[in-house]
């Protein structure tokens, strides 16, 4: 055996011990499944009009760049905040990640096949028996979306960095999360 033979050996041995790693690493989560199911079933509204009304009007400006109809605009924007607030997220977070994942378009397709604004994997919706969602839709997207992220928020101790990563397939690398946090910092934060 040459020594280029060994080298495609080792490297065939190194791609399915790899392989198998990730495999177990991303097995899906009963627990997410099971607050997805539940997320899904769940109504929508502002906690508070008058702190909605205010962020409305601040996000409107920044998310003109995309949506240049300001009708669209706070219709997008009431569905993400009242999202964010259903699962406790900030909601300027989760505009900055739409941004990174999509740049808004609800009919993005990533290379991996993740669809809509928050780029969602199809096997969510067999993994909780709804096949029949569109994950196109803007509002289904955005309910699986933020339970998704809440809940890798809530399993990396409220780590936004490590629960990002997680959420973008990139555990244990800061490319994503940095990303997402510069955009909320730069466009996506109200003012103290």
């Amino acid at each position: 055996m040459t020594i280029f033979s060994k080298f495609i050996a080792l490297l065939g041995s190194l791609a399915l011990a790899l392989t198998a790693n990730l495999a177990r690493a991303d097995a899906v989560d009963n627990e997410l499944a099971a607050a997805l199911r539940s997320a899904l079933n769940q109504p929508n509204s502002f906690a508070d009009p008058y702190i909605g009304q205010v962020w409305l009007a601040s996000m409107s400006e920044p998310l003109s760049r995309w949506l240049p109809d300001a009708q669209q605009r706070l219709i997008l924007l009431t569905q993400i905040h009242q999202e964010a607030v259903r699962v406790g997220l900030e909601p300027g977070l989760v505009l900055a990640l739409i941004q990174v994942e999509s740049a808004f378009d609800p009919y993005a397709i990533s290379y991996a096949g993740a669809r809509g604004m928050m780029q969602i994997m199809p096997f969510w919706k067999q993994e909780i028996g709804r096949e029949n969602d569109n994950l196109m839709d803007t509002a289904t997207n955005l309910r699986y979306g933020t339970t998704i992220l809440a809940h890798y928020l809530r399993i990396e101790d409220g780590s936004l960095v490590r629960a990002l990563a997680r959420y973008n397939g990139s555990r244990g690398q800061t490319w994503y999360p940095k990303r997402v946090l510069t955009y909320w910092r730069n466009y996506w934060r109200l003012s103290d």
